[in-house]
């Protein structure tokens, strides 16, 4: 059921098509139908990844990122762009994103932006905060306070922010209050000043995808217990090989943690599957959540499974 569109989006300069969703909500094959329906009118299309894990070239098969054969159909971009070793900011990702939506453009193709990274499209579309580079000494001291003392001191400091955040949202504290240690302005004041944000410059046609949460549940369990199958385990073991940091995005990304105990014998397999498949679904429920609660009323929501592509962008498609 869709229960907005968008009816303003008109089929000219610089479009940007959206399909964002809960992990396993099916954004990758409706990305590629919307592509193929593009190619038809003569536009082109390019599919630009917006997901933080599928940026990593280390873990195609546990990010689930569109296969060689997908990717055949329709030039695909942003997917494997970075080194495991390499973490990508929200930022650098914008960045790159911008630069992959103009050379689109400048083609005559459409970009259709996939993923359910909500920071990455919110900074790519509404821009980010200058704030100046952290001082090493105010974050080293920040990140070695326990979390209860930086919330303590977050209540003083920056009140507006804590009352915003959980007690135990220890990353979110730490990083609001060493924002104010460094450069004596609040992070709320900082986002104030955001640049660099694309939404002003194009016409964007988003939908988004949230379909019954027991359908999503149920594929992330299956989609897990088939990784394990077809290279997730070895994936876990060439990253493991490489001695990276255990801090580094790719080294914390869902299934990582649970495959690396597996090799080491702490969990069998189907512990380490059902451990995966529940680490899926507590990450698509947050998904679900910042989809909900974030996402622009004039973005279509489509609360079902089942995409009418041409429907929902019926706009884009007009020759």
């Amino acid at each position: 059921m869709v229960t907005n569109t968008s009816s303003h989006i008109a089929a000219h300069t610089r479009p940007v098509a959206l399909i964002a969703g809960p992990t396993a909500s099916g954004k990758s094959a409706a990305a590629l139908e919307l592509a193929k329906a593009l190619d038809k009118t003569g536009r082109g299309a390019v599919i630009v990844n917006a997901d933080s894990m599928q940026v990593y070239a280390d873990i195609p098969v546990l990010s689930a990122a569109p296969d060689a054969q997908e990717q055949s159909q329709c030039p695909h971009v942003l997917y494997g762009a970075w080194d495991g070793a390499d973490a990508c900011s929200a930022a650098a990702w914008a960045a790159r994103a911008r630069d992959e939506i103009a050379k689109a453009h400048e083609a005559g193709a459409v970009p259709i932006l996939v993923g359910g990274t909500g920071m990455y499209l919110k900074v790519l579309l509404e821009g980010i905060a200058p704030i100046p580079e952290i001082e090493p000494h105010v974050r080293e001291v920040v990140r070695a306070m326990d979390t209860a003392a930086a919330y303590a001191a977050l209540q003083i400091e920056d009140p507006l922010r804590a009352a915003e955040l959980q007690p135990a949202d220890s990353q979110r504290i730490a990083r609001a209050l060493e924002v104010k240690r460094s450069t004596g302005v609040t992070l709320a004041d900082w986002q104030q000043a955001k640049s660099g944000g694309i939404a002003d410059d194009v016409t964007l046609c988003a939908a988004v995808i949230m379909p019954e949460r027991q359908f999503v549940y149920d594929r992330c369990h299956t989609r897990f217990a088939a990784m394990i199958e077809t290279g997730a385990v070895e994936e876990v073991e060439a990253l493991l090989a490489r001695g990276l940091s255990p801090a580094l995005p790719v080294m914390r990304a869902i299934g990582v943690p649970e495959i690396s105990a597996m090799i080491r014998g702490a969990m069998t397999k189907d512990e380490a599957i059902d451990a995966g498949a529940q680490s899926t679904r507590n990450y698509a429920k947050r998904q679900f959540t910042w989809l909900r609660n974030q996402c622009p009323e004039e973005w279509t929501r489509i609360e079902s499974q089942n995409i009418d592509i041409s429907s929902v962008f019926a706009l884009l498609l007009q020759n």
